[in-house]
């Protein structure tokens, strides 16, 4: 199996997953094409197309007939995520091939694939799902109580992943960064990320128009699908995001120090010194892995553009933020995304609360 990826002549991407004679599978292929017309993210649509190689890697070796699969072979598609090597016994001391959250990545795809199929009537109903009555969530909806009766479809194949935080960097970490970087264009990115808490692709995706001076500085997220670059927006809502004057200054410093002259492009990150790129072209996702490549190697300190999302996001929470203010802030369709991905944040702040508590009971 193969993981083509192939260009229309009007420019866009588009993935194939080849058998061993070269041939594109076509359950997949259709799958794929679907996905592309619900205006999924290129991202999203590599990913599943990874995912769906993997299971028909999967299908072939235990010759198994896709449109005849049993909730009990697809329970066995686990197993062979963990050790997909044929013939081999994984020791319960060793660590599994794929972790927790890539299986159930992988476990989504293939329920959601084989869904569609089910919709366009190639292959009969499986049993995948079950219906439950929720009766204790964490967060209560409006409403909640004309609801709270209705039943709830549950996936039946799912690995219970642990949940961790990727932590944060600390204000030294954030300052060795900017200063390794060589051009403002850079530290401009990187200032963004932390002072905003963006998305990189909402930050790729910029345009000058939406950075707006005046007495509140502020940025416009805009949900676009047709950026050069790919780059997307993951939220469907405009936004707003208020910065401070000391960023706005920075990307004027950028426009007028180093951006490309007599380049005709909207786009805020552009290519600048790549000879293999023309000047002035849209900032490549690739790019960006290879600053923060670059920047790893130079200070030592191993960061992603989403580390400072969440470094904005706690600092928000820890100066006292609602989190509601946060969920618009990080453009969260719903707040419980936000509660739980920042609820480390709790125990955090209980013991360095108990801990003030007690400095306070011993000065009286």
């Amino acid at each position: 199996m193969k993981l083509q990826k192939g260009h229309l002549d009007n420019g866009k991407i588009i993935w194939l997953v080849l058998d061993e004679n070269y041939l594109p599978v076509d359950p997949i292929s259709k799958y794929l094409k679907y996905l592309d017309s619900i205006e999924r993210s290129p991202n999203t649509i590599e990913s599943y197309a990874r995912n769906l190689k993997m299971y028909w890697e999967f299908l072939t070796d235990n010759s198994f007939d896709w449109r005849s699969i049993t909730l009990e072979k697809l329970s066995e598609f686990i197993h062979w995520l963990r050790n997909p090597q044929p013939n081999v016994i994984r020791l319960s001391l060793q660590k599994a091939k794929r972790s927790e959250k890539t299986i159930n990545h992988a476990l989504t795809t293939v329920t959601s694939f084989y869904e569609f199929h089910e919709r366009i009537e190639k292959i009969k109903e499986i049993e995948i799902y079950s219906w439950q009555r929720l009766t204790k969530t964490k967060y209560k909806p409006f409403l909640h109580h004309l609801s709270k009766n209705n039943l709830t479809k549950t996936r039946l194949l799912k690995v219970r992943e642990i949940k961790t935080f990727p932590g944060c960097l600390t204000d030294d970490e954030i300052k060795t960064l900017i200063n390794g970087c060589n051009r403002i264009r850079d530290k401009f990115l990187i200032c963004l990320l932390y002072e905003t808490g963006m998305r990189i692709g909402e930050a790729l995706g910029l345009r000058h128009e939406d950075l707006v001076r005046g007495e509140q500085n502020k940025i416009h997220i805009v949900p676009r699908r047709d950026n050069f670059n790919n780059a997307r927006a993951k939220c469907t809502v405009e936004r707003a995001i208020y910065i401070d004057k000391d960023l706005m200054r920075l990307y004027s410093d950028y426009l007028i120090e180093e951006y490309p002259e007599g380049v005709d492009s909207d786009y805020v990150f552009v290519n600048i010194w790549s000879p293999r790129i023309v000047p002035g072209t849209p900032m490549l996702y690739s790019a960006v892995d290879d600053l923060f490549r670059r920047l790893h190697k130079k200070t030592g300190i191993k960061a992603t553009p989403h580390l400072f999302r969440h470094t904005h996001a706690t600092e928000l929470i820890r100066a006292g933020w609602n989190i509601a203010y946060v969920q618009k802030r990080l453009g969260h369709s719903d707040i419980q995304t936000t509660i739980n991905t920042y609820v480390h944040l709790v125990d955090d702040d209980l013991k360095s609360a108990y801990k003030k508590y007690l400095e306070n009971r011993n000065k009286s």
